[in-house]
Protein backbone atom coordinates (compact mmCIF):
# COMPACT_ATOMS: atom_id res chain seq x y z
CA UNK A 1 0.00 0.00 0.00
CA UNK A 2 1.13 3.48 -1.17
CA UNK A 3 2.80 5.67 1.94
CA UNK A 4 0.33 8.97 2.04
CA UNK A 5 2.32 12.44 0.90
CA UNK A 6 2.56 14.81 3.77
CA UNK A 7 3.76 17.98 3.39
CA UNK A 8 5.43 19.73 6.53
CA UNK A 9 5.14 23.32 6.74
CA UNK A 10 7.99 25.04 9.00
CA UNK A 11 6.94 28.47 11.12
CA UNK A 12 10.00 28.69 13.63
CA UNK A 13 8.60 28.34 17.10
CA UNK A 14 10.51 26.87 20.03
CA UNK A 15 10.64 23.37 17.75
CA UNK A 16 13.18 24.87 16.27
CA UNK A 17 15.08 27.26 18.75
CA UNK A 18 18.64 27.32 20.05
CA UNK A 19 20.13 29.61 22.28
CA UNK A 20 21.33 32.62 20.99
CA UNK A 21 20.35 36.72 19.92
CA UNK A 22 20.23 36.54 24.30
CA UNK A 23 17.64 34.02 24.26
CA UNK A 24 15.99 31.05 22.75
CA UNK A 25 15.13 32.14 19.17
CA UNK A 26 14.50 29.82 15.62
CA UNK A 27 17.17 28.96 14.16
CA UNK A 28 16.66 25.24 13.01
CA UNK A 29 15.61 24.26 9.51
CA UNK A 30 13.25 21.99 8.63
CA UNK A 31 15.32 19.23 7.13
CA UNK A 32 17.26 19.18 10.65
CA UNK A 33 13.73 18.80 12.78
CA UNK A 34 12.97 15.57 10.20
CA UNK A 35 16.61 14.54 11.12
CA UNK A 36 15.65 13.99 15.06
CA UNK A 37 12.43 11.63 13.80
CA UNK A 38 14.16 8.98 11.21
CA UNK A 39 11.06 6.69 11.53
CA UNK A 40 8.68 9.05 9.79
CA UNK A 41 10.06 7.76 6.26
CA UNK A 42 7.57 4.77 7.11
CA UNK A 43 4.76 6.68 8.53
CA UNK A 44 4.63 9.30 5.29
CA UNK A 45 6.27 10.11 2.11
CA UNK A 46 7.47 13.75 3.49
CA UNK A 47 8.64 16.75 1.61
CA UNK A 48 9.37 20.21 3.48
CA UNK A 49 8.67 24.14 2.97
CA UNK A 50 10.09 26.58 5.24
CA UNK A 51 7.17 29.47 5.50
CA UNK A 52 8.65 31.48 7.47
CA UNK A 53 11.50 31.18 10.89
CA UNK A 54 9.59 33.54 13.55
CA UNK A 55 9.10 32.80 16.78
CA UNK A 56 5.19 32.60 17.81
CA UNK A 57 4.78 36.16 19.69
CA UNK A 58 6.00 37.25 16.48
CA UNK A 59 3.91 35.93 13.85
CA UNK A 60 1.36 38.19 11.87
CA UNK A 61 -1.12 39.02 9.21
CA UNK A 62 1.95 38.55 6.41
CA UNK A 63 3.28 35.26 7.67
CA UNK A 64 -0.31 33.61 8.73
CA UNK A 65 -1.19 34.65 4.63
CA UNK A 66 2.02 33.20 3.42
CA UNK A 67 1.09 29.82 5.41
CA UNK A 68 -2.88 29.71 3.88
CA UNK A 69 -0.99 30.21 0.79
CA UNK A 70 1.47 27.82 1.13
CA UNK A 71 -0.86 25.09 2.04
CA UNK A 72 -3.36 25.65 -0.28
CA UNK A 73 -0.50 24.90 -2.68
CA UNK A 74 0.47 22.18 -1.03
CA UNK A 75 -3.23 20.75 -1.12
CA UNK A 76 -3.58 21.49 -4.50
CA UNK A 77 -0.35 19.77 -5.48
CA UNK A 78 -1.70 16.32 -4.39
CA UNK A 79 -0.40 15.44 -1.00
CA UNK A 80 -2.77 14.22 1.67
CA UNK A 81 -2.35 15.96 4.55
CA UNK A 82 -0.15 19.52 5.90
CA UNK A 83 1.93 19.47 9.37
CA UNK A 84 2.55 23.31 10.55
CA UNK A 85 5.30 23.15 12.83
CA UNK A 86 4.62 26.18 15.36
CA UNK A 87 5.27 28.22 18.02
CA UNK A 88 3.23 27.18 20.47
CA UNK A 89 1.88 30.99 22.09
CA UNK A 90 0.11 31.62 18.95
CA UNK A 91 -0.52 28.48 17.45
CA UNK A 92 -4.26 27.68 18.84
CA UNK A 93 -4.72 31.25 17.02
CA UNK A 94 -3.13 29.89 13.98
CA UNK A 95 -4.98 26.24 13.45
CA UNK A 96 -8.38 28.51 14.24
CA UNK A 97 -7.49 30.43 11.72
CA UNK A 98 -6.49 27.95 9.42
CA UNK A 99 -9.97 26.56 10.00
CA UNK A 100 -11.69 29.33 8.90
CA UNK A 101 -10.14 30.15 6.14
CA UNK A 102 -8.67 27.06 4.26
CA UNK A 103 -10.51 25.74 0.60
CA UNK A 104 -8.81 22.34 1.48
CA UNK A 105 -10.36 18.88 2.42
CA UNK A 106 -7.11 17.64 3.38
CA UNK A 107 -6.39 17.49 7.33
CA UNK A 108 -4.03 20.35 8.45
CA UNK A 109 -2.27 19.09 11.87
CA UNK A 110 -0.11 21.92 13.94
CA UNK A 111 2.36 21.23 16.25
CA UNK A 112 5.46 22.23 18.13
CA UNK A 113 7.12 21.83 21.25
CA UNK A 114 7.44 23.57 24.84
CA UNK A 115 11.17 22.51 25.03
CA UNK A 116 13.62 24.10 22.35
CA UNK A 117 15.73 21.98 20.25
CA UNK A 118 18.76 22.19 22.20
CA UNK A 119 16.86 21.20 25.24
CA UNK A 120 17.64 18.19 27.27
CA UNK A 121 14.12 15.67 26.66
CA UNK A 122 12.95 18.25 24.11
CA UNK A 123 9.59 17.48 23.07
CA UNK A 124 9.69 18.65 19.49
CA UNK A 125 10.63 14.85 17.62
CA UNK A 126 7.58 13.36 19.45
CA UNK A 127 4.99 15.93 18.73
CA UNK A 128 6.20 15.87 15.57
CA UNK A 129 5.85 11.70 14.93
CA UNK A 130 2.22 12.05 16.31
CA UNK A 131 1.60 15.40 13.90
CA UNK A 132 2.50 12.95 10.85
CA UNK A 133 0.55 10.23 12.08
CA UNK A 134 -2.29 12.16 12.42
CA UNK A 135 -1.70 13.88 9.02
CA UNK A 136 -1.27 10.45 7.50
CA UNK A 137 -4.44 8.30 9.14
CA UNK A 138 -7.08 7.94 6.96
CA UNK A 139 -9.39 8.64 8.96
CA UNK A 140 -8.09 11.84 9.40
CA UNK A 141 -7.86 12.47 5.91
CA UNK A 142 -11.53 11.28 5.18
CA UNK A 143 -12.45 13.97 7.35
CA UNK A 144 -10.26 16.53 6.60
CA UNK A 145 -10.18 19.55 9.34
CA UNK A 146 -7.64 21.46 11.08
CA UNK A 147 -5.95 20.17 14.74
CA UNK A 148 -3.10 20.30 17.23
CA UNK A 149 -1.32 17.91 17.75
CA UNK A 150 0.43 17.63 21.09
CA UNK A 151 1.63 15.57 23.98
CA UNK A 152 -0.09 12.60 22.89
CA UNK A 153 -3.16 14.28 22.23
CA UNK A 154 -5.21 15.97 19.22
CA UNK A 155 -6.99 18.78 19.79
CA UNK A 156 -9.92 20.35 16.94
CA UNK A 157 -8.56 23.91 16.51
CA UNK A 158 -12.04 25.00 17.53
CA UNK A 159 -11.20 24.57 21.19
CA UNK A 160 -7.52 23.95 21.21
CA UNK A 161 -6.45 26.40 24.23
CA UNK A 162 -2.56 26.79 25.27
CA UNK A 163 -3.45 26.19 29.41
CA UNK A 164 0.48 26.29 31.10
CA UNK A 165 3.35 28.84 29.90
CA UNK A 166 5.64 25.91 30.19
CA UNK A 167 4.49 22.34 31.21
CA UNK A 168 4.24 19.77 28.24
CA UNK A 169 0.51 18.83 28.81
CA UNK A 170 -0.14 22.90 27.62
CA UNK A 171 -2.79 22.46 24.86
CA UNK A 172 -6.47 21.22 26.30
CA UNK A 173 -9.92 21.51 25.26
CA UNK A 174 -11.80 23.07 27.96
CA UNK A 175 -15.56 21.54 28.40
CA UNK A 176 -14.73 19.09 25.73
CA UNK A 177 -12.47 16.22 25.18
CA UNK A 178 -10.00 15.92 22.54
CA UNK A 179 -10.54 14.31 19.12
CA UNK A 180 -7.74 11.68 19.77
CA UNK A 181 -5.03 10.34 22.09
CA UNK A 182 -2.15 8.37 21.10
CA UNK A 183 -1.66 4.76 22.77
CA UNK A 184 0.52 1.95 22.36
CA UNK A 185 -1.79 0.67 19.94
CA UNK A 186 -1.89 3.70 17.74
CA UNK A 187 -4.31 6.99 17.79
CA UNK A 188 -7.45 6.34 19.54
CA UNK A 189 -10.67 8.29 18.03
CA UNK A 190 -12.47 9.52 20.67
CA UNK A 191 -14.51 12.08 19.29
CA UNK A 192 -15.46 13.55 16.14
CA UNK A 193 -13.85 17.34 15.03
CA UNK A 194 -15.45 19.93 16.61
CA UNK A 195 -17.97 22.12 13.90
CA UNK A 196 -18.61 25.50 14.79
CA UNK A 197 -15.77 27.22 13.71
CA UNK A 198 -16.88 30.81 11.35
CA UNK A 199 -16.04 30.23 7.95
CA UNK A 200 -14.64 32.87 5.72
CA UNK A 201 -13.33 30.53 2.88
CA UNK A 202 -10.79 32.25 0.50
CA UNK A 203 -10.59 35.26 3.00
CA UNK A 204 -6.98 36.81 3.82
CA UNK A 205 -6.01 38.88 6.99
CA UNK A 206 -5.93 42.05 6.01
CA UNK A 207 -2.50 43.83 7.87
CA UNK A 208 -4.01 47.19 8.04
CA UNK A 209 -7.41 46.23 9.71
CA UNK A 210 -6.92 47.06 13.52
CA UNK A 211 -9.22 44.77 15.94
CA UNK A 212 -7.72 45.37 19.68
CA UNK A 213 -8.74 43.24 22.47
CA UNK A 214 -9.83 45.28 25.59
CA UNK A 215 -9.77 43.60 28.48
CA UNK A 216 -11.44 44.51 31.69
CA UNK A 217 -10.16 44.43 35.40
CA UNK A 218 -10.72 46.17 38.21
CA UNK A 219 -11.17 49.99 37.38
CA UNK A 220 -10.87 49.95 33.80
CA UNK A 221 -11.71 53.02 31.70
CA UNK A 222 -12.12 53.30 28.87
CA UNK A 223 -9.13 55.27 27.31
CA UNK A 224 -8.31 53.15 24.38
CA UNK A 225 -11.04 53.03 22.80
CA UNK A 226 -11.78 56.98 23.07
CA UNK A 227 -8.30 57.25 21.83
CA UNK A 228 -8.85 55.04 19.05
CA UNK A 229 -11.92 56.68 17.90
CA UNK A 230 -10.61 60.23 18.52
CA UNK A 231 -8.19 59.11 15.23
CA UNK A 232 -10.54 57.38 13.35
CA UNK A 233 -8.35 53.93 13.84
CA UNK A 234 -10.63 51.47 14.91
CA UNK A 235 -12.02 48.69 13.00
CA UNK A 236 -13.24 46.56 15.52
CA UNK A 237 -12.80 45.76 18.99
CA UNK A 238 -12.82 42.52 21.11
CA UNK A 239 -13.43 42.98 24.89
CA UNK A 240 -12.06 40.26 26.74
CA UNK A 241 -14.77 41.05 30.00
CA UNK A 242 -14.91 39.58 33.21
CA UNK A 243 -17.61 36.57 33.66
CA UNK A 244 -20.51 36.06 31.59
CA UNK A 245 -18.74 39.68 29.25
CA UNK A 246 -19.42 42.41 31.88
CA UNK A 247 -17.01 45.99 31.63
CA UNK A 248 -16.56 48.35 34.27
CA UNK A 249 -18.92 51.81 33.59
CA UNK A 250 -15.78 53.67 32.28
CA UNK A 251 -14.94 51.32 29.42
CA UNK A 252 -18.93 50.53 28.84
CA UNK A 253 -19.67 53.62 28.26
CA UNK A 254 -16.58 53.78 25.45
CA UNK A 255 -18.09 50.51 23.79
CA UNK A 256 -21.40 52.01 23.70
CA UNK A 257 -19.83 55.13 21.80
CA UNK A 258 -17.45 52.77 19.50
CA UNK A 259 -20.90 50.56 18.60
CA UNK A 260 -22.97 54.17 18.06
CA UNK A 261 -20.12 55.03 15.59
CA UNK A 262 -20.86 51.90 13.34
CA UNK A 263 -17.12 50.15 15.02
CA UNK A 264 -18.04 46.48 15.53
CA UNK A 265 -17.86 45.44 19.13
CA UNK A 266 -17.94 41.19 20.27
CA UNK A 267 -18.16 40.42 23.63
CA UNK A 268 -16.60 37.41 24.78
CA UNK A 269 -14.84 36.22 28.46
CA UNK A 270 -11.57 36.38 29.90
CA UNK A 271 -12.55 32.99 31.38
CA UNK A 272 -10.83 30.08 30.00
CA UNK A 273 -14.31 28.15 30.03
CA UNK A 274 -17.88 29.07 30.00
CA UNK A 275 -20.52 31.54 27.43
CA UNK A 276 -21.13 34.77 27.61
CA UNK A 277 -24.52 35.83 28.62
CA UNK A 278 -26.68 38.97 28.72
CA UNK A 279 -27.55 38.50 32.62
CA UNK A 280 -26.05 41.96 34.26
CA UNK A 281 -27.55 45.11 33.56
CA UNK A 282 -26.23 48.71 33.92
CA UNK A 283 -23.42 50.40 32.60
CA UNK A 284 -20.95 47.91 31.35
CA UNK A 285 -23.12 44.92 32.18
CA UNK A 286 -22.96 42.55 29.19
CA UNK A 287 -26.55 42.84 28.56
CA UNK A 288 -26.79 46.33 28.40
CA UNK A 289 -23.96 46.08 25.72
CA UNK A 290 -25.74 43.49 24.11
CA UNK A 291 -28.71 45.54 23.54
CA UNK A 292 -26.71 48.67 22.22
CA UNK A 293 -25.63 46.07 19.58
CA UNK A 294 -22.31 44.65 20.57
CA UNK A 295 -22.41 41.03 19.39
CA UNK A 296 -22.29 38.42 21.16
CA UNK A 297 -18.90 35.84 20.99
CA UNK A 298 -20.47 32.93 22.90
CA UNK A 299 -17.61 30.55 24.23
CA UNK A 300 -15.06 31.73 21.83
CA UNK A 301 -11.51 32.90 23.38
CA UNK A 302 -11.12 36.72 23.13
CA UNK A 303 -7.95 35.86 20.65
CA UNK A 304 -9.99 33.83 18.19
CA UNK A 305 -13.11 35.56 18.25
CA UNK A 306 -10.54 38.90 17.53
CA UNK A 307 -9.41 36.25 14.19
CA UNK A 308 -13.05 35.88 13.03
CA UNK A 309 -14.01 39.60 13.25
CA UNK A 310 -10.52 40.43 11.39
CA UNK A 311 -11.10 38.27 8.66
CA UNK A 312 -15.06 39.50 8.47
CA UNK A 313 -13.81 43.28 8.15
CA UNK A 314 -10.93 42.10 5.56
CA UNK A 315 -14.17 40.30 3.91
CA UNK A 316 -15.74 43.66 3.88
CA UNK A 317 -18.24 41.94 5.80
CA UNK A 318 -20.60 44.58 7.35
CA UNK A 319 -22.27 44.76 10.69
CA UNK A 320 -24.70 42.59 9.75
CA UNK A 321 -22.89 40.03 8.14
CA UNK A 322 -20.20 40.14 10.87
CA UNK A 323 -23.01 39.16 13.38
CA UNK A 324 -24.33 36.05 11.10
CA UNK A 325 -20.65 35.09 11.20
CA UNK A 326 -20.39 34.80 15.00
CA UNK A 327 -23.54 33.34 15.16
CA UNK A 328 -22.39 30.17 13.12
CA UNK A 329 -19.89 29.87 16.32
CA UNK A 330 -22.76 28.54 18.59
Amino acid sequence: MDRPRIRICTTGGTIASTDGDGGKTPSESGAALLERVPGLASIADIDVQEVCQVSGFQLNAEHANSLVDAIERATRAGVEGVVVTHGTDTMAETAYLLASVLETDQPVVCTGSQRSFDQLGTDGPTNLELAVRVGADARFRDRGGCYVAFNETVHAARHAVKTHTSKLETFQSPETTPVAELTPNGLRLLAEPATGVPRVPGARLDPDIRVPIVTNATGADGWAIERGLAVDELDGVVLAGTGLGNATAALGGALERAIDAGVPVVVTSRCHAGATAGVYGGAGGAARLLEAGAIEGGDLPPWKARLTCWLGLSAGQDGAELRALFETAR
